[in-house]
């Protein structure tokens, strides 16, 4: 089940998102593809993430993370309160008008240095290994819509 809910909100549902606007209202597709990757792989997911980590940290310690020491579970309960600050974020500036691109710079980076520190973990398991790749998936997205953004205002 993780691994479907990670790759949908992270992967397929933006995709499918984007396109289905691309090709029904048409628009700029950085804009787009920007915002369906900051409403699905950072609002919703993290929202998600932050909510299952507030109630059941040992999950993530035990099943991603694979730290067996429940002292852990202290500091990924605090991570879940940020990943539900990030997700009420991404939820918000995917809807508000001018939010998107200032939203996304919080959470892209978060999602972007999380990946980073993903790859340099050694013995990850399956799910580590597909927090690695979508993180880095998600975060690079939004990172690349916040400098297009303000490349384009400037």
């Amino acid at each position: 089940m993780y691994y479907v809910m990670v790759l949908g909100l992270m992967v397929v549902l933006p995709l499918v998102s984007s396109g289905v606007e691309l090709g029904v209202t048409g628009g700029d597709p950085v804009v787009i593809v920007g915002r369906w990757f900051l409403f699905w792989g950072a609002g919703v997911r993290l929202f998600i993430a932050g909510i299952s980590q507030v109630a059941n940290p040992a999950f993530t310690t035990e099943n991603i993370l694979g730290e067996k020491n429940p002292g852990a579970s202290h500091i990924v309960q605090e991570l879940g309160f940020a990943n539900l600050g990030f997700g009420v974020i991404g939820l918000a500036g995917a809807w508000v008008s001018g939010w998107a691109v200032p939203a996304a710079i919080g959470p892209g980076v978060f999602l972007l240095v999380a990946g980073i520190r993903h790859i340099a973990k050694r013995g990850k398991n399956g799910k580590e290994w597909l927090a690695c790749i979508t993180d880095l998936l998600v975060g690079t997205v939004l990172v690349v819509f916040v400098v297009v953004s303000f490349v384009r205002g400037a």
